[in-house]
């Protein structure tokens, strides 16, 4: 039986009393661990891959005093006695879940854990963005905003440094922007931010959370307990609901983004600007103007003269929420815009060869996603917009794509389809684009990827693109699935292709 005080436990608790167990020893969970072990807690640290990155941590962590089993097996069995297990990412359905749940012993992400250590002696307001899709932007967004006004900042959660790192680190802050997944949220249940948002909602890890409702439930859980501002889509109407059924803090208000003319508590764009009606005196008959779209597409890094995206108007309007619902300045929403450059991997074009532009939007790892990326270049009903050639598959973790190709249907000049899930993809082409030609790229006859030649594949998904496309035309890697079954991640993917397209004869 797990010991008492964990239900409730904080910074200050007594946890040498206690044995923490780590599934995961990857960035947050070596963050984690180290915090613990700072603390005198018993830490036993598991991890089914023995990567010479994980032995390097693992090696590291036993000399600060904790207990190491990595390789296949090492987290199927819940040690004895444990007290609390901080999860990295693991579905509910792992092993080890199942049975510290079955036994009554808590789980949390290691968000949950650093909101928890964080109290009583470093507590920071948390402005925290989730969504599935434009999340990492908006938190860049933020970030800049919020160190234009002066104030004491960083970046943590999911978008790569562990919020663990703050509360070990020595340097004061005066505000995180926490980019927060489902994965993270669904782990945990004391969080309470001084503002969230809710990007939009579209089916995505379905085969993590075990179905589309669940994975709403755990995005909806970054409304519990905030004292300030709830921040919804006003065209995703699932956003509205969860602000609407969330459990805050009284006085906390609702405050919409619209790519339209905003409405009182809304912030929205009029004449080309980002203007606020929600954080003034006079809201109700007039607004204050924050930036330009023209400061947006800076941001975006599109080519000089474009128009910034839709989806990337709608994170910047989200960020200027969140910095807004801080007090943060007009002029330092604007002055964050023009000095940030979202990561790359977003709509980044990486090269032109023969008037064909070659475009990577590799952090689309969804169906919504690569459906934004393809709404990048013009209405898919306007004839008058670019054709694509479209680069797409990888692992669909249980969507569909129907709705995303009938949409483009008529955009589409061909397919270059890999990665595993790759004829989930062509089904969907096959049924509603039934006239655009498609292309499977596979390194064996029955469809499989072999160990190593993910490269290859996206060289000669490329090559395919190329020969398919005409001048005018734009070849987009936007594959709509993750990238794990070929690649380390989106990045890798990414890099690839870039790489592929470096490689073209001009």
């Amino acid at each position: 039986m797990t010991i008492s005080w964990m239900r409730t436990a904080d910074g200050a608790s007594p946890w040498p009393d206690a044995h923490v167990v780590i599934a995961g020893v990857g960035v947050s969970g070596f963050a984690a661990a180290d915090g613990l072990l700072q603390l005198g807690a018993r830490v036993t640290v598991l991890d089914d891959a023995a990567s010479e990155a994980n032995t390097d941590k693992g090696a590291l962590l036993e000399v600060l005093g904790a207990t190491v089993r990595l390789g296949p097996g090492s987290t199927a069995n819940l040690p004895e006695a444990a007290d609390l297990v901080v999860t990295t990412g693991f579905p509910p359905t792992a092993p080890i879940l199942v049975q510290a749940v079955a036994q009554d012993v808590p789980v949390w992400s290691e968000v949950e854990l650093a909101w928890r250590l964080s109290r009583p002696a470093k507590v920071i307001p948390w402005l925290g963005i989730t969504g599935t899709n434009g999340k990492t932007t908006t938190t860049q967004m933020l970030e800049s905003m919020l160190a234009a006004a002066g104030l004491r900042t960083a970046a943590v959660g999911n978008i790569g440094r562990p919020v663990m790192e703050i509360v070990l680190d020595t340097e004061p802050y005066d505000v995180l922007a926490v980019e927060l997944s489902s994965h993270q949220l669904h782990w945990s249940s004391s969080l309470g931010l001084h503002s969230a948002a809710v990007l939009n909602l579209q089916p995505d890890h379905l085969s993590w959370h075990g179905g589309y409702e669940a994975y709403g439930a755990a995005k909806a859980k970054i409304y519990e307990g905030v004292s300030h501002s709830c921040v919804y889509n006003v065209a995703d109407r699932a956003t509205e609901a969860m602000v609407e059924e969330a459990d805050v803090v009284e006085g906390a208000r609702a405050i919409g983004f619209t790519l339209g003319t905003p409405g009182p508590s809304m912030l929205g764009v009029v004449d080309d600007l980002l203007v606020d009606r929600a954080f003034i005196e006079q809201r109700r008959d007039s607004a204050l103007e924050l930036a330009s779209l023209a400061d947006v597409a800076l941001a975006a890094g599109v080519p000089e003269g474009d128009p910034p995206p839709p989806h990337v108007v709608a994170n910047a309007l989200a960020a200027a929420a969140l910095a807004r619902s801080y007090g943060v300045r007009a002029s330092a929403v604007r002055d964050g815009l023009r000095g940030v450059r979202v990561g790359a991997h977003k709509i980044q074009t990486v090269g032109e060869r023969d008037g064909v532009r070659y475009v990577d939007d590799s952090k689309a790892t969804n169906p919504h996603a690569a459906d934004a990326a393809l709404r990048a270049f013009g209405d898919p009903s306007d004839p008058a917009g670019p054709k694509v050639v479209w680069v797409a598959g990888g692992q669909a973790k249980g969507t569909r794509f129907e709705d995303l190709v009938a949409a483009h249907a008529g955009r589409f000049r061909a397919a270059v389809l890999l990665g595993v899930d790759a004829p989930v993809v062509a089904e969907a082409l096959a049924r509603h684009a039934p006239d655009v030609p498609v292309e499977v790229v596979t390194t064996a006859e029955d469809g499989r990827v072999t160990p190593g030649a993910s490269a290859d594949v996206m060289a000669r998904a490329v090559a395919t693109a190329a020969s398919l496309a005409r001048p005018g035309d734009v070849v987009l890697l936007a594959p709509g699935c993750a990238s794990l079954d070929m690649f380390t991640d989106y990045a890798a993917r990414g890099d690839a292709f870039a790489e592929a397209v470096r490689a073209l004869a001009p």
